[in-house]
């Protein structure tokens, strides 16, 4: 996706789709585009559908969001339509910020605004992050079951860290708050590539997260760095599936994957993909609908 410079103006406009929960990874990515805050909303009860909408300058990134609404399409399998709303341009940072509070993740993490003022009480690993970047931010069900599948294999202390489609950057970053450890980070949008860069310079761990634009485990360089001990991968079912094969041959003997991005019926599924290539299951956590991963490779095994 092309990278944009952001212009500022005096209107706002609301943008949303409404989709079923297994695309709304993929349209909370088309949005961030041209976004600058996202939200994401159960439309009723059944947590079948969920409306996903963001906030943007009026007009900004048309030809943009038209391709990343196509590439979202795509990738889920649902097409959906666009609504458009004028947004008032008083109060609705405001209304962002309230709906961002510090978070509690796990039993080791705390997510935070940068609108919020001092410093966290805590006494876990604050990770920050502006609070019109709600993609990524540890209120989606994958981020929080990431964070905590990562608090469950840090014992094994992994020194070759990836993060494969690191959205804002907080899996990264807290990988490397937490282990001390160098983690690269790769993302196909290049946005996501400059969030990723910019939170972790707010967060002071430029020295430890290394952002790279490139295409999955096409990108130049990725092999140099390989073998790795651990492996993010919050993405969705199918490109996990798709994929289950490049990130075998790219998982250290004893290494660990977490994957994300998939529903609790999808689990199987992309279990079975990777078992294919010699993975075992290890531990399958969820938060409400979303299931989280947590494979190894066993010592010996090589990649297929």
């Amino acid at each position: 996706m092309t990278s944009l410079t952001r212009r500022h103006a005096t209107e706002l406009e609301t943008i949303a789709v409404t989709v079923p929960a297994d695309a709304v990874m993929a349209y909370e990515e088309a949005l961030s585009v041209v976004c600058s805050t996202i939200g994401i909303f159960e439309v009723d009860d059944t947590q079948v559908l969920w409306r996903v909408e963001g906030v943007r300058d009026l007009g900004y990134g048309e030809a943009e969001l038209t391709a990343a609404l196509a590439l979202a399409a795509a990738i889920s399998g649902h097409a959906a339509e666009l609504d458009r709303t004028r947004t008032e341009a008083e109060g609705w940072l405001a209304r962002t910020y309230e709906s961002f509070p510090e978070q509690d993740v796990g039993q080791r993490f705390v997510v935070r605004g940068t609108h919020l003022e001092g410093p966290t009480q805590s006494r876990r690993i604050a990770i920050t992050l502006d609070a019109g970047m709600a993609f990524g931010s540890g209120e989606h069900g994958s981020t929080r079951g990431c964070l905590r599948a990562l608090e469950q294999v840090a014992h094994r202390r992994p020194r070759r860290i990836l993060d494969m489609g690191c959205g804002s950057g907080i899996l990264a970053m807290a990988a490397a708050a937490l282990l001390h450890r160098p983690v690269l980070a790769v993302d196909i949008d290049p946005w996501s590539v400059r969030t990723t860069q910019q939170n972790a310079a707010l967060n002071g761990l430029s020295s430890l997260v290394a952002a790279r634009l490139g295409n999955g485990w096409r990108t130049p360089g990725l092999k140099r760095h390989a073998p790795f001990d651990l492996i993010f991968a919050n993405i969705l079912a199918r490109p996990l599936c798709l994929m289950a094969k490049d990130l075998a041959a790219h998982l250290a003997p004893g290494g660990t994957a977490i994957l994300a991005g998939l529903l609790n019926s999808q689990a199987r599924m992309v279990v079975a993909a990777h078992r294919r290539q010699g993975l075992v299951l290890e531990r399958h956590l969820t938060e409400g609908d979303w299931s989280t991963l947590v494979l190894r490779r066993p010592d010996g095994a090589t990649g297929a």
